[in-house]
């Protein structure tokens, strides 16, 4: 009730009412000239046609307001996951204030930051949408992860930014697929990809987003973790006892906070970490979770390939 009276608070100070039908029109004064009408997962909004004042509900728009030049005034935050997307420099990243975390933004937060743009997502914020639409024009993908490059689009195109984050995804499938050519063998090597959550362990399957740029490359993936019998084919969990289903011609091995992170020390240390032929061969790396897992955007994506350079290319 608080946060919704924030948000009304909000919208007559604003001079915007709740939206129906998945419609929101622009915050009075937040740009100066036309706006465009993007059709996004909640329905049609208006937008300022340069926004410049954006705030971000999910890890991936920080990587893609960012990838396009434009540093959020707002982000969210993911859970265990406290810092902001380091790969971009710490410099890119000061002026960038916390607005809660990706199931529960802040709303009061948001709305003293007076944002002409609000970057979201139906699947984790879709019970937030009217009360962010009274604070700004809010434009929300579908889902996460699989449809990586879809939201990127989207959300360039909600920027100002179509043809630049076109651009920019083509130059990273390119470098993707000559990557892979270069290898050679690319499609009979065997890429396992390991993270460690608080209290269980995930393999990645082909449709996550580390598992998509692999898959970019041509690179294989062990039978275990291209969950063909599975609908969901983002993860599966595997239980310390069964760590051996991990292995791979190479293991990237992240941890999703500090947590996971003592629990991953633990379990690399025993007897069946090390028996995995992929660690006996010193073909287990561990990698960058930010990049890896929670980035989701074409500055991890080729962040990514950077470290299939580092390790395959030797």
């Amino acid at each position: 009730m608080r946060r919704l009276a924030a948000a009304l608070t909000a919208a007559l100070a604003l001079g915007v009412g709740l939206t129906a039908c998945g419609k929101s029109d622009p915050v009075p004064g937040a740009a100066t000239g036309e706006t465009r009408e993007i059709t996004h997962a909640m329905g049609t909004t208006k937008v300022p046609a340069e926004p410049k004042r954006v705030v971000v509900l999910d890890t991936d728009k920080i990587d893609t307001a960012l990838s396009l030049g434009i540093t959020p005034i707002g982000a969210a935050t993911a859970g265990e996951a406290k810092s902001w997307p380091t790969y971009f420099g710490a410099d890119k990243l000061a002026g960038i204030k916390e607005v809660g975390v990706l199931t529960e933004p802040d709303l009061e937060a948001i709305n003293a930051l007076k944002p002409d743009l609000i970057l979201g997502s139906k699947f984790r914020q879709e019970k937030f949408y009217d009360e962010l639409s009274a604070i700004a024009p809010t434009v929300f993908t579908e889902q996460v992860g699989i449809t990586w490059k879809e939201n990127f689009l989207l959300d360039g195109k909600a920027l100002g930014k179509e043809q630049a984050a076109r651009d920019l995804l083509a130059a990273y499938e390119k470098r993707a697929k000559d990557f892979g050519a270069k290898l050679g063998d690319a499609a009979s090597r065997e890429i396992s990809i390991v993270r460690f959550m608080p209290g269980n362990i995930r393999v990645y399957g082909p449709e996550s987003f580390s598992g998509i740029v692999i898959g970019d490359t041509g690179l294989g993936r062990p039978a275990r973790q291209r969950l063909d019998a599975k609908k969901d084919k983002r993860f599966d969990q595997v239980s310390p006892e069964r760590v051996k289903e991990v292995d791979g011609d190479v293991i990237f091995v992240t941890a999703y906070g500090e947590k996971a992170a003592a629990e991953q020390a633990k379990v690399t240390a025993g007897s069946l970490w090390q028996g995995l032929s992929a660690v006996k061969a010193g073909k287990a790396h561990v990698v960058s979770d930010q990049t890896w897992m929670t980035g989701i955007g074409v500055t991890a994506a080729n962040k990514i390939l950077d470290d299939l350079d580092k390790y395959l290319s030797a």
